[in-house]
């Protein structure tokens, strides 16, 4: 079963009260649908209801995307990790914490990107003006911490990939 809350995205600017609130009524509908496996394909409601649901269901498997990606981080020997995501994500410092609790010695950057997300949702993917806006946010960022490897910290980013390497090949 999917369920996509396109009704009340995006979640990235939303406290974490509202993130936590509208999180557990989706999951509390996926459990009446006797799901036996969830799995949270956001990272902003991962960094701030993966606790809480899972002390809700403690019986149901609840899994984020997180985790995976910190432990594929810290595997791969990366030194000096950007982290580009919402501002409920960044906010949450919910990648800083993990990286460093595996590894205390990796350099963490975090960079919220609020505008990326709605021009994603309205189709802006391709376009001059996502080009600008991923110059935008990130001319200072890549210049003031010379990050090495670069998570894309909101499922929406993959999408703007390719004007990331376009502008920053280093990465």
């Amino acid at each position: 079963i999917y369920y996509g809350d396109t009704a009340r995205t995006p979640y990235g600017s939303k406290s974490p009260e509202t993130i936590k609130k509208f999180a557990t009524q989706i999951v509390d509908y996926l459990v009446s649908k006797d799901t036996k496996m969830i799995i949270i394909a956001c990272n902003t409601v991962t960094s701030w209801a993966l606790d809480s649901l899972r002390e809700r269901y403690p019986d149901m498997p609840i899994l984020g995307v997180i985790g995976p990606t910190v432990r594929k981080v810290v595997n791969e020997g990366c030194t000096k990790v950007g982290v580009l995501a919402t501002k409920a994500t960044v906010n949450s410092d919910v990648y800083g914490k993990s990286l460093k609790a595996l590894d205390p010695d990796i350099e963490v950057h975090s960079l919220a990107c609020p505008a990326i997300v709605p021009l994603i949702e309205e189709g802006f993917t391709d376009t001059e003006i996502m080009d600008l806006t991923v110059r935008h946010y990130m001319d200072d960022f890549v210049e003031k911490t010379d990050v090495h490897d670069l998570i894309l910290g909101c499922t929406h980013y993959p999408l703007i990939a390719k004007h990331i390497r376009k502008h920053y090949p280093h990465i």
